[in-house]
């Protein structure tokens, strides 16, 4: 493997942002059906739960959907279908305070599928929490720009849904 597949080769994408909420509204974005269908999935994407077993080895199973019509144009024009399965594990889960959730990533067409981690971190200070997410380098230098970009766009959506429960 040269340096430019291997994801050991380069470090993690470390995000941090700090919310004004209760870590509880933090954590249920990330663990409930209802929450993740709220935020994950990048701008122009939506995704559909089918399975969250929130516990130690149990599964994360979801459909991630292009739903923006500018998206879907682009995707059909370059023959990229609109929508594929996503298969995760959760491995560690410490209730408001930790979570690690190891996806397979093998809808990438002509890449040999492979694991990717992403793990989260909240920390409740005072009436805010601080969120650092830390997510593994992908096979290639071009996925982890692409999960990273994507990551950060699915992160605007959480202020708006947080203010939301605050109403």
């Amino acid at each position: 493997m040269t340096q430019s597949t291997a994801p050991a080769a380069r470090p993690p994408v470390v995000m941090e942002r700090t919310y004004e909420a209760p870590v509880e509204d933090l954590w249920e974005l990330w663990t409930t059906r209802e929450g993740f269908e709220s935020w994950w999935g990048p701008e122009g994407f939506r995704v559909e739960v089918h399975e969250l077993d929130l516990r130690v080895g149990g599964a994360l199973a979801y459909d991630m959907i292009a739903s923006d019509p500018e998206v879907i144009a682009v995707m059909q024009k370059q023959g990229i279908p609109l929508s594929h399965p996503t298969r995760g594990t959760f491995v560690e889960i410490e209730p408001l305070r930790r979570l690690k959730i190891r996806h397979m990533i093998d809808f990438v067409a002509g890449l040999e599928p492979y694991e990717n981690h992403i793990l989260l971190e909240l920390f409740p200070e005072g009436s805010s929490v601080r969120m650092v997410v830390t997510i593994d380098p992908h096979s290639t230098d071009e996925w982890t720009q692409r999960a990273a970009a994507g990551f950060e766009s699915q992160l605007r959506k959480i202020p708006a849904l947080l203010a939301a429960r605050r109403r």
